[in-house]
């Protein structure tokens, strides 16, 4: 007897309607992609559970992938077994003593699914947790707090015993609640606000600006091991990287100096928003943290945002830095975001931005330059780079 199977429980989409099917469809997309060297497994879906048969495969590397899987509440690994009461109470008791239980309370809780079981929820979890203690001494039963809970899930077609619950990273699958093109700057905060908005379902597309000979290769690289990284939330990611030299040269030479960043920002943003409409998105995410730097007082984000009436999403506007910070090493980010190696922004800030800028003043320092055709030449020259497997779902169904 072995663990051969891994059981997937929701989180957030327990709670869907109808369009269920399509978020459960979604999640075992992404499990697919995440797991795509584990070429042995299959994966069962239902209504309430995802099953993934390990068909020999080392549960333990499957379960660090799936804890960085969004729309996952908690999974645990299992020993499925036939659907009668003897066979039940041998595989859980392997399970158990797989378990370093040695000073520990236990409990046996039973989800009876199939209501045509011949014994009730209450006598499986007499009969169960009887036999665990006819074969090992010295346990202690505590049905209020146990340190070990052994599940055990009776259905038509099998049942299942799992004595340990892993907590997944909840959220919603990628790529269920639309698209949205990420502004990457290769510092702290960006992927931060990547993965808060990966949480929540959205699928990302990151845009970064480069600007040789100003940054280099190193710099670039920083932002491509950072999207890699954001992969492992859910799904492939394409980064745009786009070529930003010569609107900030003709910045720096007609815009007055205190309001220059000001208006690099504007021209990102309406970059970003040509982007996000060629590639169907339908919001543009940020790193900004209210009040953090210059171009992020609300003055300055005013002013910024009048260059565009697409939906911005800003999830760490209210987070310290220090919160974003603690939520980078958890993401592990921070080691990369911290690289000495500066991005645009960074080479051509101003010593002394405007914090309260008008947008009739930047309106009218704009004015004088024809920023709609650098626009265009720089969106058209921009670079996609596809970052993550690059399996597609016909090739996924391919493979498994």
């Amino acid at each position: 007897m072995q663990y051969d199977h891994i059981l997937i429980r929701y989180g957030e989409i327990s709670t869907k309607g109808r369009n269920r099917k399509r978020f459960i469809e979604k999640l075992k997309t992404n499990i697919l992609l995440n797991l795509i060297d584990f070429k042995n497994i299959e994966i069962e879906t239902t209504r309430d559970r995802i099953y993934i048969v390990l068909n020999g495969e080392n549960h333990d590397l499957i379960c660090n992938k799936l804890k960085t899987i969004f729309g996952i509440h908690s999974f645990s690994v299992a020993v499925k077994t036939e659907s009668e009461i003897e066979a039940i109470k041998a595989a859980a008791l392997f399970a158990f003593k797989e378990l370093e239980y040695e000073g520990k309370t236990f409990k046996v809780s039973t989800r009876r699914a199939d209501k045509l079981f011949p014994l009730e929820t209450n006598e499986i979890n007499y009969q169960v947790g009887s036999h665990i203690l006819t074969n090992i001494s010295n346990l202690i039963v505590d049905v209020h707090k146990p340190m070990i809970n052994v599940r055990v899930e009776v259905r038509k077609e099998a049942s299942y015993i799992t004595c340990k619950d892993i907590p997944g990273a909840g959220g919603l699958p990628v790529g269920t609640s639309g698209k949205s093109m990420l502004m990457l700057s290769g510092g702290l905060d960006s992927p931060v606000a990547g993965y808060l908005a990966m949480k929540r379902g959205l699928e990302i597309e990151a845009v970064h600006f480069y600007s040789p000979p100003y940054t280099n290769e190193r710099s670039k690289q920083k932002v491509l091991d950072l999207t890699e990284v954001l992969t492992q939330f859910g799904s492939d990611i394409n980064l745009h990287i786009v070529p930003f030299t010569e609107i900030q040269e003709v910045i720096q030479k007609q815009v007055p100096e205190n309001y220059s960043l000001i208006s690099t920002r504007r021209m990102m943003l309406r970059i970003t928003d040509e982007l996000r409409n060629r590639r169907k998105g339908l919001a543009i995410t940020t790193g900004e943290s209210l009040g953090q730097v210059a171009s992020q007082t609300m003055e300055s984000m005013f002013a910024i945002n009048g260059v565009t009436n697409t939906p911005m999403i800003r999830p760490l506007i209210t987070m310290d830095k220090t919160e974003i910070i603690d939520m980078a090493k958890i993401i592990n980010t921070h080691d990369i975001s911290i690289r000495p190696y500066e991005d645009c922004c960074t080479i051509f800030s101003p010593a002394a931005p405007k914090t309260r800028p008008k947008p009739e003043k930047v309106d009218y320092y704009e004015s004088f330059i024809d920023f709609n055709e650098l626009i265009i030449k720089a969106v058209e020259n921009t670079e996609m780079i596809r970052i993550g497997s690059g399996v597609n779902k016909k090739e996924l169904e391919e493979l498994f």
